[in-house]
């Protein structure tokens, strides 16, 4: 399948690598500027050095949403366009473009902790469950049917960085999958009225409250 992908974050590397592995043409790989990082070394995303090594095209846009950004998209002409941890919010306009429209990987079981930190807030909540969703995107934040989802018991000692390792992986499994018998998926309307957030982490948040039990400053 002739396919967009957008990525940024070390999270979509797997996502991007499974496609390439199972024979997607990937006619573009759209991801956030290089940025500045310590002693002011310019650093590319994760996506970036990882799409360089598969001999990819890759296009750095300010704004996904701006004209030139459009018509690069046009340009590539996909069947369907991919989102995995891009950061930036996708217009109807862009999600219009691929013939298919667009799929989303998203680490948490939604309709629970939607928003941009879906890994941190499964552990500060104490959920047993997580996973990953498959998802049709449409312009609400992580508001779209749902292609497919994957489990994962959450266990005690799971920080947010082993565990965004071990959904990484699952996120790129399930999305070959899905993407294997895309024609034969019927999608599922999330329940909108179960639906929570996970906004992105603040300072404040690493507060401790030391009337909060043991087990709750823990997470």
């Amino acid at each position: 399948m002739r396919l967009v992908f957008a990525g940024t974050a070390a999270f979509a590397v797997p996502s991007l690598n499974a496609l390439v592995k199972a024979g997607h043409e990937l006619a573009l790989v759209i991801t956030q500027p290089d940025r500045a990082g310590n002693r002011n070394r310019v650093i590319p995303s994760a996506v970036k050095a990882a799409a360089l090594r598969h001999g990819l095209h890759v296009y750095q846009p300010e704004r996904i949403g701006a004209p030139e950004s459009v018509a690069q998209i046009r340009w590539a002409s996909p069947e369907l366009m991919v989102v995995v941890a891009y950061g930036q919010i996708l217009s109807g306009e862009v999600l219009g473009i691929p013939a298919r429209g667009a799929v989303n990987v998203h680490a948490s079981l939604l309709p629970r902790h939607r928003g941009a930190s879906p890994i941190a807030h499964a552990i500060l909540a104490g959920d047993a469950l997580t996973g990953v969703t498959i998802m049709q995107m449409d312009t609400e934040l992580d508001h779209g049917p749902i292609l497919g989802t994957m489990e994962l018991v959450l266990g005690p000692d799971a920080t947010t960085e082993s565990l965004t390792v071990d959904l990484a992986d699952r996120g790129a499994e399930l999305l070959v999958q899905i993407l294997a018998k895309l024609s034969e998926i019927h999608p599922w309307v999330q329940d909108h009225a179960r639906a929570t957030l996970a906004p992105r982490l603040k300072k404040s948040d690493g507060e401790l409250s030391w009337s909060s039990s043991a087990t709750v400053m823990d997470r």
